[in-house]
């Protein structure tokens, strides 16, 4: 996402980055997550699970805001999100 302008305190802020856990086993394909991602980190696979479906990737993973979008949405609770650890 291209912004017009930049905060005049863009060096302080950090952006909370995620990453994406997907459970391949648990998906049924309904492209929620890759529909709401508003940065569009997920794409759908060619690949099948064991049920049959094709299940989303990561993509861009460097773009994640850790919105848990994806989590929230998922009617099958196959995919998370998590905060990496804070490095010192």
């Amino acid at each position: 996402m291209k912004f017009w302008r930049t905060p005049l305190d863009s060096e302080k802020i950090h952006i909370r980055r995620g990453i994406v856990t997907i459970i391949e086993e648990r998906c049924k394909g309904c492209e929620f997550c890759i529909e709401y991602c508003p940065r569009n980190v997920l794409k759908m696979s060619s690949a099948f699970n064991v049920k049959g479906y094709h299940f989303p990737f990561t993509e861009a993973a460097e773009r994640c805001v850790n919105c848990h979008f994806c989590e929230a949405l998922c009617p099958e609770f196959a995919i998370f999100v998590t905060e990496p650890p804070e490095e010192a």
